[in-house]
């Protein structure tokens, strides 16, 4: 059965800014955006594990050249099976993090800039107020 592709889009505001929140859900996911990150840890780590792996096959394969071919294959598919999941663990835990780290940094950053509107404008001051005691009398 076929699924088709539907991208989350938002509409256009009067200004350029973007809510951390609609960053937030337009970017998935960190475990949907660390599979390229798995694959590619997984890519390096095989590769390097190949290399050493025939490094020292290719020591000990003198006329033995069919037994080198299946043990390097064999350090390949056992490398596969045991390094993907841990792999893909770490990818994730990374792009979480980042994902975390952009959302508190877009965060940050329109708070300073509605203080700085807040600053010159009185009327933001005072909504700004009257959030803040709507807030303490909810808690």
């Amino acid at each position: 059965m076929a699924h088709f592709a539907e991208p989350q889009l938002s509409r256009p505001n009067s200004k350029s800014t973007v809510s951390s929140l609609q960053i937030a859900g337009n970017m998935g996911s960190a475990q949907d955006g660390s599979r390229t990150l798995a694959g590619m840890l997984l890519a390096a780590v095989m590769a390097a594990l190949l290399v050493v792996a025939d490094q020292v096959i290719d020591t000990w394969t003198d006329g033995h050249l069919l037994a080198g071919w299946v043990a390097l294959w064999t350090v390949a598919f056992a490398g596969l099976a045991l390094l993907a999941p841990p792999l893909r663990q770490i990818s994730a835990f990374i792009a979480g993090g980042f994902v975390t780290y952009w959302i508190e940094a877009r965060a940050r950053q329109e708070e300073a800039r509605m203080w700085e509107m807040a600053r010159h404008d009185p009327r933001v001051l005072e909504e700004i107020r009257a959030a803040m005691v709507r807030t303490d009398e909810v808690a």
